[in-house]
């Protein structure tokens, strides 16, 4: 996973969910993410954290690889979307902050 922005990207363990049965259950069949680690669900326009107990950082990335919408922190059984999306990235509470993405960055999530 690359990201542009003005600041350098830290290497990030990516890890992927891009069958149904994969992004179905997401998290809950993984270890907690650590800092650095990133868990791309495509396609994905919409999540939940049913059954989790830690928050997560979640961002939404449209079909030209643009982040557009960050949800910092998704408590534990909250429900989050964001129509336009085309892949979703979980990552660890802060982390999104931590890695500057913010609406406008570009990734690529390949």
């Amino acid at each position: 996973m690359q990201m542009h922005t003005s600041r350098a990207m830290p290497a990030l363990r990516v890890l992927h969910a891009d069958s149904f049965r994969a992004r179905l259950l997401g998290l809950l069949a993984l270890p907690r993410l650590q800092p650095g680690e990133v868990l791309v669900l495509k396609p994905c326009a919409s999540v939940h954290t049913c059954f989790m107990r830690y928050a997560i950082d979640v961002v939404y990335v449209d079909r030209d690889d643009r982040v557009i919408k960050v949800v910092p922190a998704l408590a534990p059984w909250r429900v989050s979307a964001c129509p336009g999306a085309r892949a979703t990235l979980e990552l660890a509470a802060g982390e999104a902050q931590r890695l500057g993405l913010r609406p406008g960055s570009h990734i690529d999530t390949h």
